[in-house]
């Protein structure tokens, strides 16, 4: 008795804390503890059941957001039909299409994308693309340079971002990402001679672009002294170009299109509406130099038609330019503030939103001055019979032409660089 009367002492009969009852077995009987008398009576448990905690102990069960977040999209991993009858069906993704939205949503973490199948790529692309992780400020870019990196052309081989002047600014970054571009249509966007996507374009990265579209830019003598520099110097930069679009540009003058002769490749020059003086010396000038043509009807090649955004990424120019338009929209709101400023009296300045207009004036003042080169199929055209007809005049004239060029080039190698020249190259 002593020692179970002991034991009782140990576990606070007296405490606050309902320990419940506590079974003892003595001579192979079970025997319960009296918490109240600290005796042991040979009686069978007749008390409320064992309880571990107090009656104010509590437990909240907290969840992972995470974890709550993945069993959510859990759902995306079954494919829901309807049958014939109208009963729902719903069958399991394969682990192909499972793995490959989990990498699209985490593309921007993938270190090099170099040696990977390009099929397997192109569907990476077009997941994330469909997620929308290439609109991100930030994480986007990281992801689009991955892919620009390892596929190139691919990505996108022609750009056209004619009067859209906005999405460059905003997206200026992933533009200049773009490599290996073929095509690229600037047209009507007035970036200026200091425009930095202008300075892109001297670039090893777009040394393969073959046709560009300047049109309406406010580009002036300065800006084609800076584009050309590359190519008149070092043989770099735009050599490969075959198609130049300069039109409505009113401040490039003569001295300006003297820039444009180092493009030997040249098949289709179109530089109307700007401010030629001397528009005869001119069209003699790309003819004796360069073999273009002058062309009475207008071209094909600079209608603007064959111009337009193709590969991997076009969906993602049109998803830049919804954000842009999008963050315009609130802007139209502000007209209801002018019945307010008419109620009390005051004048409202009218603000104009600034369209770009093709300057149709200036085009036709000096004429269509389009150029074109003979024996390139490209530039379609309907020629007359007579100069179809005489090419061993025409080839003889080439062949002198061909020597004074020769005798120019020898004695202006020395006087070909200028100190502009020199500081352009020390800027490279």
């Amino acid at each position: 008795q002593n020692w179970t009367r002991g034991m009782s002492y140990c576990l606070h009969p007296e405490s606050h804390l309902d320990t419940g009852p506590v079974y003892v077995r003595e001579n192979g009987k079970l025997h319960v503890v009296n918490p109240g008398a600290g005796g042991i009576q040979n009686v069978t448990p007749t008390t409320r059941p064992f309880r571990l905690f107090s009656r104010g102990f509590s437990v909240e069960l907290c969840m992972n957001r995470e974890d709550d977040r993945a069993r959510r999209q859990r759902t995306d991993h079954f494919i829901f039909t309807y049958t014939k009858e109208g009963n729902l069906r719903y069958s399991a993704k394969s682990l192909f299409s499972l793995v490959l939205g989990y990498i699209s949503d985490n593309v921007d973490h993938i270190d090099s994308l170099i040696g990977f199948p390009e099929q397997i790529a192109e569907k990476l692309f077009s997941a994330a693309e469909a997620r929308q992780k290439f609109t991100e400020p930030v994480t986007g870019l990281r992801a689009l340079q991955k892919f620009t990196e390892a596929y190139g052309n691919l990505v996108l081989c022609s750009l056209c971002l004619r009067n859209r002047y906005l999405v460059i600014s905003e997206k200026l970054e992933e533009i200049k990402s773009f490599r290996e571009l073929t095509c690229l249509d600037l047209s009507c966007c007035k970036l200026g001679d200091e425009h930095e996507l202008l300075e892109h374009l001297t670039k090893e990265a777009l040394s393969s672009i073959k046709r560009l579209l300047l049109k309406d830019n406010s580009l002036s003598d300065a800006g084609l002294r800076r584009m050309t520099a590359p190519v008149r110097v070092l043989k770099k930069g735009l050599e490969n170009l075959l198609v130049l679009d300069l039109s409505c540009n009113p401040k490039i003058t003569d001295v300006g299109i003297g820039y444009l002769l180092s493009f030997k490749q040249l098949n289709c020059l179109d530089i109307s509406g700007t401010g030629l003086k001397d528009v005869n010396a001119v069209i003699k000038r790309i003819q004796t130099r360069i073999g273009l043509v002058h062309s009475k009807v207008p071209l094909k090649e600079f209608d603007h038609s064959n111009c337009k955004t193709e590969g991997w990424a076009e969906q993602t120019v049109l998803q830049w330019e919804q954000a842009v338009m999008e963050a315009i929209k609130p802007q139209h709101n502000l007209r209801s503030r002018t019945a307010a400023l008419h109620f009390y009296g005051k004048t409202h300045r009218r603000e104009e939103v600034v369209k770009c207009k093709l300057v149709e004036a200036e085009t036709k003042a000096p004429g269509n001055l389009q150029f074109y080169k003979e024996k390139v199929q490209n530039c379609h055209l309907p020629l007359k019979k007579e100069v179809a007809g005489s090419h061993e005049l025409k080839n003889n004239k080439k062949r002198a032409l061909a020597e004074q060029e020769r005798e120019r080039t020898s004695k202006q190698k020395h006087l070909c660089l200028t100190v502009e020249d020199w500081d352009l190259l020390n800027t490279y």
